[in-house]
């Protein structure tokens, strides 16, 4: 997965907005305001860091050489995947979607029916 691949992916999601809170390589995505990607724009191969639950994330950090604690993050709650020539896309897609969840399913109740238009 590229970089452009990823942007395209994240982007689609409903509620997403891009940033660059930190700088001007670290690219943000976030669902009402609450991050569940970050990756550097300039990274080669492309990584991202995103949210996961405590337990699956040792487990796949365990499973996967291309899955490695969160760069920068809090460890327990996210990982850091290193989109090798080796990654599974469809697994890396799934990465991304658990990430979006764990952050929709955090939101207060009020956001969230403020995003179904309640």
């Amino acid at each position: 997965m590229n970089i452009e691949e990823l942007r395209e992916y994240c982007i689609i999601k409903p509620f997403v907005e891009e940033t660059f809170p930190f700088d001007e390589e670290t690219l943000v995505f976030k669902v009402m305001g609450k991050a569940f990607l970050l990756t550097s724009i300039t990274s080669q191969p492309v990584q991202f860091n995103v949210k996961c639950d405590p337990e699956m994330a040792i487990e796949l950090r365990e499973k996967y050489a291309y899955v490695l604690p969160g760069y920068h993050m809090n460890k327990k709650h996210w990982n850091t995947i290193v989109c090798e020539s080796n990654a599974n896309r469809k697994l890396l897609k799934q990465w991304i979607d658990d990430s979006y969840q764990l952050i929709i399913d955090s939101l207060p109740k009020k956001v969230k029916e403020e995003m179904i238009g309640g």
